[in-house]
Formats: C-alpha cells, sequence, structure tokens
C-alpha cells in the first residue's frame, strides 16, 4: 500500500513538472513573438494553454483521490495540498502568457512604437522566477522558495518603470495612445506571472517547513513547526 501511495506521488509530482515546463515555455514563445513580431507563435502559445488546462485538471482528480483514499498525514498532506495550490498557479501563468499573446497581436497590427528593452528583461526575470520555484518544490529547498519570493520586487520596479516611459510617450503623442496601453498591459501580465511563482514559493515553503507565510514573506523565520 505505502509503495502504491508512493507511486501516486511520483505521478502527481511528475504531471506538475510537465505542467510547469509547459508553463515556463508558453511566457517564453509569447515574449518571442512580441520581439520577432511573429504571430506564428500564438498558435502554440494557445496549444500548451490547452495542455496546460488538462494537466490541471488531471492534477485536482488526483489530489482528490489521494485525500479521499489515502488520507494522508503531516508531510505527504503538506505536500498534496501544496501541490493542488501549485497546480492552480501554473494554470493562471498559462492565462497570462495568452493574455499576452492577444496584445502582441494588436501590436502586430501597427508600427513598432519603441526598442523593446524592459519587457524581454521583465519577462527573463518572470519566467526564471518560475523555473526556481518549481526546482524549489523538486528539492524541498526552502532557502531558493524564499529567494524567488524576494525576486519579486525587481519585477514590480521594472513594472512601474515601464508604465512611466509608456505614460510619457502617450502624453508626447496622442496616436501612441493605444499602443502604449498594449505595452504596459504586456508589463502587467509579466508582474502577475512573477505574482504566481512567489505564490507557488510559498507553498514549497509550506511544504517543506509547515509555514504558511502568505502575504508577510520578509517577516518569515526558518523555524520548523512541530
Amino acid at each position: 500500500m505505502k509503495r502504491q501511495f508512493d507511486e501516486e506521488l511520483k505521478t502527481l509530482q511528475e504531471k506538475l513538472l510537465q505542467m510547469a515546463s509547459l508553463a515556463q515555455d508558453s511566457i517564453a514563445t509569447a515574449i518571442k513573438s512580441l520581439e520577432e513580431r511573429n504571430e506564428e507563435y500564438a498558435n502554440k502559445v494557445l496549444e500548451q494553454e490547452k495542455e496546460i488546462n488538462l494537466l490541471d485538471i488531471k492534477i485536482d482528480e488526483l489530489c482528490m483521490k489521494l485525500f479521499a483514499l489515502r488520507q494522508p498525514m503531516a508531510v505527504d498532506l503538506r505536500l498534496i495540498t501544496a501541490s493542488l495550490r501549485i497546480s492552480s498557479d501554473l494554470e493562471r501563468i498559462g492565462d497570462q502568457s495568452v493574455n499576452i499573446i492577444d496584445r502582441t497581436l494588436e501590436l502586430l497590427k501597427v508600427p513598432v512604437l519603441k526598442p523593446l528593452i524592459d519587457i524581454p528583461r521583465m519577462a527573463s526575470l518572470a519566467e526564471n522566477m518560475v523555473k526556481d520555484s518549481i526546482t524549489a518544490f523538486v528539492n524541498r529547498d526552502d532557502v531558493l522558495a524564499r529567494n524567488v519570493c524576494e525576486r519579486d520586487d525587481e519585477v514590480d520596479k521594472l513594472n512601474d518603470q515601464i508604465f512611466r516611459e509608456l505614460l510619457t510617450y502617450m502624453m508626447d503623442d496622442h496616436t501612441s495612445i493605444k499602443r502604449a496601453v498594449d505595452l504596459i498591459l504586456i508589463g502587467r501580465h509579466l508582474e502577475r506571472i512573477a505574482d504566481h511563482a512567489t505564490n507557488i514559493s510559498e507553498n514549497v515553503i509550506y511544504f517543506v517547513l509547515g509555514k504558511t507565510i502568505k502575504h508577510h514573506c520578509e517577516k518569515f523565520n526558518y523555524e520548523h513547526e512541530d
């Protein structure tokens, strides 16, 4: 029975890793579409979202089965609970990538407003946050998870910088407003992706240490619960 339970937990982790890989790639592909002004990437992101959604459903079903049939305790209970929450955040990351594609397709219809500098930087930061949050989950690394939480401020600062710069464009030339707003929204979607990566890391800390740090990551201490 224990061996079967371990195999089920392994399957759960594998599905989460598959989902995370798709989510990471969808971010990169969406930004690639924007940078290269290539709408062919849009279909790939939309297909990835479908796969992510299916995996989210499968993970939900597996977690419910494990709760009902295995009655997990202690760390196993936290693992399943964290997995359920993490899959939800990964699904939303897929949604945000689709939102980026939606704005990109609008931008491809018009001339380029400005060279892209901060948005690709922001995307790289957000994508790495997702990657590291999942690595922390696999390795049960609460220190790496905390590091991901702390990086969220850097993404927020870049988002503010993008907004201020594009606001200047809109004030100087009213014909730039639509393009500037689309770029601002892309920045907002990337900021949300970073927020979801932070959520994942908070759940990793909950899984590893049994500590809930939501909304107050900076006050967290590393003592295990009894």
